[in-house]
């Protein structure tokens, strides 16, 4: 379990809140909205509102207790900067701060977030790939070159193992798991059967994806 201050409770906050809830972990909301902080607390540990680039407020906060820290402020980017620089001055172990467009996110690092999210990006990104085949059910993208993608097992695939497709080989695609009625299976051995009706979980080059899989 660990013990996260997530400051900016506005729809991308929430559902942060929200997500933390559900793994368990501990949670100190804060916005100045007290509105906002009212809809978050069935799901928090604590709350309290308050403007986090006041330095007084922030510090009283007990920085250094947290394991992390969630800048989710997305209506006032200078605000964000200001409060991602006093929580990296005041001992936070770790800042994630979001961003809406590229040049934040350069600012964002270099003024104290140790790591910065991209919500519009990101989405984005997913939406495009995704509606761009109807075989591709998910898809997460781990850096320029490697995603992860969940698709429809290939009709000529259907009856075939691992071991007989040889896909790692021809094509340079780790299957990680397959899923079946929901429930995925990630003890993939070369005598794993693929079958219609079953989803797989591929890690690889996404050029390579997309070559393998005529996407």
């Amino acid at each position: 379990m660990k013990s996260v201050l997530l400051i900016g409770l506005g729809r991308f906050g929430r559902h942060i809140a929200m997500k933390l809830y559900d793994l368990g972990h501990q949670v100190m909301a804060v916005d100045s909205n007290e509105e906002r902080i009212n809809a978050v607390l069935p799901f928090v540990t604590n709350a309290q509102i308050g403007d986090s680039t006041n330095e007084e407020f922030l510090s009283s906060l007990g920085i250094r207790n947290f394991d992390a820290c969630i800048v989710a402020i997305g209506d006032d980017f200078q605000s964000s900067l200001e409060t991602a620089s006093l929580l990296k001055e005041m001992g936070a172990k770790h800042v994630v701060a979001r961003a809406s467009r590229g040049v934040q996110e350069k600012f964002l690092l270099r003024n104290g977030a140790d790591e910065v999210v991209y919500p519009e990006k990101q989405l984005a990104a997913w939406t495009a790939i995704r509606c761009t085949s109807e075989h591709i059910l998910d898809y997460m993208q781990l850096d320029d070159d490697y995603s992860i993608f969940e698709l429809e097992v290939p009709a000529d695939w259907n009856g075939k193992t691992i071991l007989q497709l040889d896909i790692r080989r021809k094509h340079g695609i780790n299957v990680l798991g397959i899923r079946e009625n929901g429930k995925l299976n990630m003890n993939i051995t070369p005598d794993t059967v693929l079958s219609n009706g079953k989803s797989i979980l591929i890690l690889g080059q996404q050029k390579a994806v997309q070559k393998c899989f005529r996407i």
